[in-house]
This record gives structure tokens, sequence and C-alpha cells, in this order.
């Protein structure tokens, strides 16, 4: 037994030695590569920094990214103390407890990786210094670790912890191309970090995790989300109270688009000629591809995008053009609405003073109004420059005045500045050919609404799941549907009644005639009719919205969803209608083709693995046949060609390609949609408000007569030359000859108006219109009736004067206007739906219908 534990003994202490020695060589290596480190700056340039380019698709130069490092330093003691509560809450919480490694910090971040709830990394504050400054950050090593952790150990030994947080803070990145506190601070809130509010701190140091998915310009949910946990954990320590914390918040999102940014880095000072699909296409490359190992500002790529600068500059030049538009027409709106008003305001103060009712004295109330913004348009400026001329301290009340009169117009700004967006595919390929997110790409103004907008589409909206409906053979487009007031009941009991436009109706209408001139009642008929199930996940599917994010998206099993009460964005929108152009064939909208080291070296190509990804998963499948492709594209081409889309058309001149699309507007106007087609490309176009609220575009902007002439204008500009292509008709479809009013076949001797109709084969009608001849057998007995009636009329006279009594007895159903009694053919013998089912209105005219409602 000695002799066997012995043995073990023995074996223990050689594993012991060789571990001691293969540390002890590892930590030799580790000391005598730092101690041959003469230039420390040597690790940052064993190659020259280059700047990463972004080619379209023909080669031309878009913009670079690059990284501008001039850095404004700041001393430790003119900070405010909740910024450096805020770091060490984010980063190293036990940073002056520790000596440069923290075993608890380390536990702690494998814990919150585990569990995944992220809030702060395994780093010390000294190892990230130690890193930025001596190591290769792009590097995930051990041999990498230990010389962070050598040099941060040198740090503890040789500086104070302030002198480490002020260099922490002075040198690292913040996102945005800005290095260092107070650069930071500038450029997102448009003041020096020595008045960093407590959320402004908090949002700071979320930036140096990762500036690109948390950046509030960019991500504010996201962002808004780790820092109100940052804070909350502030206050769990001790280090700020929650009604600081809240009300800080509070301000910091109630203007939200922050103002006076700093303008002057090299970022925005860059030329670019497509700024948002370029951020677009940063946030991808270090979000998606790159995933941080590579420095897209130093290491010299060449990215091949699929962007198209022409497509761009014609995007660039139709939507300035529309929002300039819009803007004005929004403006005499409002004037209009304020001249009428002020045409009361005497008369009501004359009541208040008549009957002492002060609330309702509205006189002084406007003049304050108009004197407030005389200030901030007028006053607010000189005063702000006068300030900073004579050097006013920041925490003066003048400057504290004009800094809150500048958010009160930013923030009036938002909710009455019309904003737009413009997104264009093609649709073989899902190359993304233009983009724009809105008015003017700058400092304020980065929000990329073409891709993150969540936005309603309204009736623009309503082709997805008529596709559905299509699909599963429950519609045809010479289905009839009855335009009149109707009550759905949704599975749990509530009461939905829905109103058309002015409050009319159309009476009967075939289906191509209701999503051609985007009925709201018909709409949710066939929506009714196909079932939430399947038209939710084809008009999903067709977005390219993954199931797990639909129901925060709005995709809830209620009727309004029919009218576009869902969150989308023109991008995801431009992508489902490429599906109707493509054959039911969804291609997920790419913007890298592949990227290039400095060598000519393809290193990646995100498109190849996109579609192998699509290949593998079985997204390469049709979402809907080719069939009922072919279906919804022909009903959305009439939209073009007698719907609402129409005004567009004969803005843009005509269209020489064969173009299908439809318009949308949300309720009370709030926003105007156009989402069309051809067989080459796809465009998306949206114009609304940021923060719109119960605010209106007014009834005369509509998507048909807002978006739709951006949409056609840019659409006949990007097709100008190419030869013609018509969409692509599968087999399988079949033509058959109905009724105008009834979508059933005319008889022998009909005499009615009829339409050459497509159907997906095997759904076309079987059945006659009969109402015709029914009508002729009936109209002997209508006239006989009203003449029995006419007959029994009586006159009279009495004291008040002459009155009209007509006894009729006649029982004329209004609906479909025939003799209900005395007839074999009485409304008992009937089936009421089919037969209500066979009235449309002699014409268009007859129905009311206007192209630029929608």
């Amino acid at each position: 037994m000695d002799r066997k534990w012995r043995a073990v003994l023995w074996s223990l202490l050689v594993v012991l030695g060789l571990a001691v020695l293969a540390l002890g060589v590892v930590t030799g290596v580790v000391i005598a590569s730092v101690e041959n480190i003469y230039d420390l700056d040597s690790l940052h340039n064993r190659e020259s920094a280059l700047p990463s380019q972004l080619l379209d698709r023909h080669g031309r130069l878009i913009t670079e990214f690059f990284s501008d490092e001039n850095r404004e330093l700041v001393s430790i003691d003119e900070l405010p103390r909740h910024l450096i509560y805020a770091l060490i809450t984010r980063e190293d919480q036990t940073f002056f407890e520790h000596r440069g490694f923290s075993f608890r910090g380390t536990a702690r971040a494998a814990w919150h990786l585990v569990t995944n709830q992220y809030v702060s990394g395994g780093s010390t504050i000294s190892q990230q210094l130690a890193g930025h400054l001596y190591a290769d950050r792009s590097e995930f090593s051990v041999y990498r670790k230990l010389v962070e952790l050598w040099w941060a150990l040198q740090l503890e030994r040789h500086w104070t912890k302030y002198e480490i947080l002020e260099a922490y803070l002075n040198r690292m990145w913040f996102g945005h191309g800005n290095y260092g506190v107070e650069a930071a601070s500038q450029f997102f809130f448009g003041h020096s970090a020595r008045d960093l509010t407590v959320a402004e701190s908090a949002m700071l140091v979320i930036q140096l995790a990762n500036p690109s998915l948390y950046s509030p310009i960019r991500r504010p949910n996201q962002a808004r989300i780790i820092q109100r946990t940052i804070l909350d954990r502030m206050v769990q320590l001790g280090y700020a109270t929650q009604d600081e914390v809240d009300l800080s918040m509070e301000r910091y999102w109630s203007t939200y688009d922050f103002t006076r940014a700093n303008t002057s880095t090299a970022f925005f000072e860059r030329e670019d000629r497509a700024p948002w699909f370029s951020e677009y296409i940063r946030y991808q490359l270090e979000n998606r591809y790159l995933l941080g190992s590579l420095n897209i500002n130093t290491d010299g790529y060449v990215v091949h995008t699929t962007l198209d600068l022409d497509f761009q500059a014609a995007a660039d030049h139709h939507l300035r053009a529309g929002i300039a538009r819009s803007n004005s027409i929004y403006r005499q709106n409002v004037s209009s609405r304020v001249s009428h008003g002020d045409e009361l305001v005497p008369v009501i103060d004359l009541l208040a003073l008549a009957f002492d009712v002060s609330t309702l004295e509205i006189g002084a109330e406007k003049s304050r109004t108009r004197a407030r913004q005389h200030y901030q348009e007028n006053l607010n400026p000189v005063v702000d420059m006068v300030s900073l001329m004579f050097g006013v301290d920041n925490q003066d009340d003048l400057r504290r005045v004009t800094r809150a009169a500048y958010a009160r117009k930013q923030s009036e700004s938002l909710r009455s500045t019309i904003e737009g967006a413009l997104v264009a595919l093609e649709n073989d390929t899902g190359h993304i050919m233009a983009m724009v997110g809105g008015r003017e790409f700058e400092s304020r103004n980065q929000f990329n609404r073409a891709v993150d907008g969540a936005l309603e589409p309204g009736s623009a909206f309503k082709p997805l799941y008529y596709a559905a409906a299509i699909d599963d053979r429950v519609i045809t487009p010479a289905t009839m549907i009855y335009d009149s007031p109707v009550v759905f009941r949704t599975e749990d009991g509530d009461v939905y009644t829905p109103l058309n436009y002015r409050g009319e109706w159309a009476g009967p209408v075939l289906v191509r005639s209701a999503l051609s001139r985007s009925m709201n009642v018909p709409s949710l008929k066939v929506l009714d009719m196909v079932g939430f199930t399947s038209a939710l996940n084809v008009s999903a599917s067709l977005l390219g919205i993954p199931e797990e994010d639909r129901l925060n998206r709005g995709f809830e099993r209620r009727y309004p969803v029919g009218l576009g009460i869902v969150a989308t964005s023109p991008l995801e929108m431009a992508s489902a209608y490429t599906v109707f152009a493509n054959q039911g064939r969804r291609m997920t909208p790419i913007g890298v083709r592949y990227i290039e080291d400095r060598t000519g070296r393809v290193i990646m190509e995100p498109e190849a693995e996109v579609r192998r990804e699509e290949r593998r998963t079985g997204r390469d499948e049709p979402i809907i046949s080719p069939q009922a492709a072919y279906v919804i594209t022909d009903i959305l081409q009439t939209a073009v060609q007698s719907g609402t889309l129409t005004y567009a058309r004969n803005e843009a001149g005509g269209f020489q390609q064969p173009t299908a699309g439809k318009t949308g507007t949300t309720q009370n106007w709030g926003s105007a949609w156009t989402v069309g087609y051809t067989p080459y490309y796809t465009t998306a176009v949206w114009l609304g408000f940021d923060r719109g609220g119960s605010n209106s575009l007014g009834v005369n902007q509509t998507g048909a007569i807002t978006a739709g002439p951006v949409w056609g204008k840019f659409m006949r500009d990007i097709h100008e030359g190419l030869p013609r292509r018509e969409f692509v008709r599968p087999e399988g479809i079949v033509e058959a000859t109905v009724t105008a009013r009834s979508g059933l076949l005319p008889p022998a001797d009909y005499n009615g108006a009829t339409v050459r109709e497509i159907f997906i084969a095997g759904t076309q009608p079987t059945e006659f219109d009969r109402l015709e001849r029914f009508q002729r057998e009936q109209e002997p007995a209508l006239v006989h009736r009203l003449r029995t009636n006419l007959d029994r009329t009586s006159f009279s006279l009495d004291s008040s004067g002459p009155s009209f009594r007509a006894d009729l007895d006649l029982s004329l159903d209004l609906d479909v206007g025939f003799i209900s009694d005395d007839e074999d053919l009485s409304r008992d013998a009937l089936d009421r739906d089919r037969f209500d089912d066979l009235f449309i209105p002699e014409s268009a005219d007859d129905s009311g219908f206007n192209p630029l409602l929608d």
C-alpha cells in the first residue's frame, strides 16, 4: 500500500513540475517579448493603416471607412462623478479594489454569458487599456490575454487608479469615428463631457462594448434597454437615486434626436454618395461578416456592393423633391387650420368675458404660443451666440434656457416634419440597388427608416393576404364580394366594425376591382374567407419576418391587421413584392457581394453564403405558387392602369415596362406608401412622421398623390433604355369570359357587359349569370304592381295645407330591386348571399371611386 501511495505522490509531483515548467516557459516568453518592445506603438504600425473602400456594382467608389483619431483631452477632475460610476458599473465594478485582474469579475462575466444576461465583460478596465495600448485586440488567444495582464499589472504599479481612468476615457473608441469621451459627448449630445447627465453618461459607456449594436442613433431601442439596465444597477450600488435616474431618463428620451451634435469629425467630412446605404453596410460588416476580428477602418478592405450609383442619384433626387413638396403642402394645411381658428378667437374671448369663464380665454394663450415660437426661431440662436462669445459657463441659467429651447424646437420638429424613405431591389437577385433612409443624412438624422423603421404599411399590406387567398383557391379575380356595412367578431368575442372612406359603399364588386381600388370592407371579407392562420403566415413569410418576432410586430388574429396595422419597413415591403415578380420565390435582400483584402485576395463572399444558407434551410422554396404570383401581379397591374396608381403613372408620363403596384395610406392620413414593381425591379416609398402620434399629413396627402409620383418617376428613370420584358406566365393559367357584375359565365342570350379574366386552372367559374333573364321575367310584374299601387294613391287637403299620402303596397328589396311578394321566387326561396352577390354598379363612376384616395 505504501508503495502504491508513493507512486501516486511521485506522479503528482511530476505533473506539478511540468506545469510549473510550462508556466515558467510561457511567462518567460511573455516577459521576453514585452522586454523587447522598444517602441510601444510598433504593435499598431506593423502595416500602414489604409481605409476600406465601398464600391458600387460597376466598381465606382461610394465612400471610404476610416478612423478620425483626433482627440480632445479632458482631465478626470473635470468629469462628473456619475460618469465614473457609470463606467465602473458597466465595465469593472471592483476597479478600486483589484490590482489589475479580478477573479470575481471574470466569474461574473462567465455567469452573465451562461444566463444570457450580459451586462459587462470579464476584463478589468486596466486590462482593456493595456490591450488597447500594447496588444492586438483583434487576436483572440491566451498569449494576447497574458500580454494584456502583464501590462495591466505594470499600469497598476506605476499609475494611480484615476490616472488609469483618465487615460481610458481619453483614448477608447466610442463609435461613429469618435475617440475619447469628450469627442463622443460632443458628437452625441452637442456639449462637453463636463456637462453629462446621468442618462447621458450611461449611454456613453454602453458604446465602449459595441458602438454599432448599441448606438442611440442607429439602434435606439437596443441602446435604451441597456441604458436602463446600467442605471438601475447604479441605483442598486448606491451611485444614484431612483428619482435622479428616472428624471434623467425622461428628459433624455423626451428629446431623443440629440441637438447641437458636433459634425466636425472626418466621418462626416468624408465624401459619401450613398450615406444611408454605407452605414447599413458598415453595420453588416461589423456585426455579421467581420465580427470584430478585422478592422474596417484601418485594414484596407475593398467591399464590392450591390448598389448602383445611378439608381442612387435618381432616388436621392426624387425622394428629396417629394419630401419637400409634402412638407410644403403640410405647412399650407396647418396654416389654413390656424387661420380659420384665428377667426374664432375674438368671438370666444368675447363669450369668456361676457360669462366670466376664464378657461375660455384663448387669445392670451395664442399670443404666448406665438411669442415662444418667435423666440425659438429668431432670438434663441442670437442669445446662444452671445453667451458663447462672452464665455458664459455651461451651468449658467442662460445656457440652460438656450439648450431647453433647442430641445423643444427639435422635439416639435420630430412631430411636424415629414420624413421619407426609398429602397429599390433587383427581383432576380435580391440586390439592393438604391437606399435612402431620410431627408438628409447628418449627425442628428441617421435613423435609417428604409431598414429600421417600424412603420404601418396601411393598404399596401393587402396584396400579401390576397395572395394567400388566391394561392389557397379561396378567391379568384372574378369572385364577387359585397361592399356594405358589416360587423366582424373575433375569436375572443370582440366586435370590429370597419368603415369605408366617407362612409360610402359600392355594393357588389369583383376581387380585381376591390384590390385595385383598395376597398376596405371587401378586403377584410377576403381576410375572413382565407382565415387568420394562412393570411398571417403567408404575409409574414413574404416579408421575411421570423416566427418569434411576429407577435411583437402586430401579427395578431384581429381584423385591423387586414388594413395594415402591423410594423414593417420599406425594405421588407419591397422584398415581399419581389416575390410576386419572382414567381413566388423570395430572395433575401443583400448589399455585399464579396470582400477583398488590400492585396486583392477575396476573403469573403457574403452573397454566395446567403444563397447557400437559403438552399440548406429550404428558404429557397416558393412561398406561394407561380400561378398565384402571376394572378396577384395581373390584379396589381390593374391598379396602375385604372386604380389608385393611375395618377402616379400619368405623372411619370407612362411606363415602358409592364408595371404593377399598390398604394397605402395609414389611419388619419398619418403616412403614405407606394410599393410597385416591374419584371426587373421593385421599389417601396414611404413618407410620414418620425413621431407622428395623432399627427396627419392632411386629407390631400395620400399614398396615391404623395408617395405615388415619387415612386413613378424613379421607376421611369431606372428603366430607361431597358428592353421590354414581360412577367413570366406559368403553366396552369387559363382565361374565361365572365359577366362584369357577377364574375359568372354569361348565358347565350346575355346582353350585359363582360370581361376577359384569368384564373388558376380549376378555379374558373362553372355557373351562369341568370340575373338578367330573371330581371326580364320580373319586369311585367313590376310594372303591373306599380300601376296597381298608383291607382290606389289618394290625395287630400286639410286646413294645414296640402299633403300627399302614397299608400304603396310594394315590398321592394332596396339591395337588389325586385318584387319579393306574390311571386313564385320569394326572398325565402333564394340563397340570400348568392343573390346579393349578383349586382354591381353599371360604371366605376356610380361607385364613387376616386383613384387619389389611397
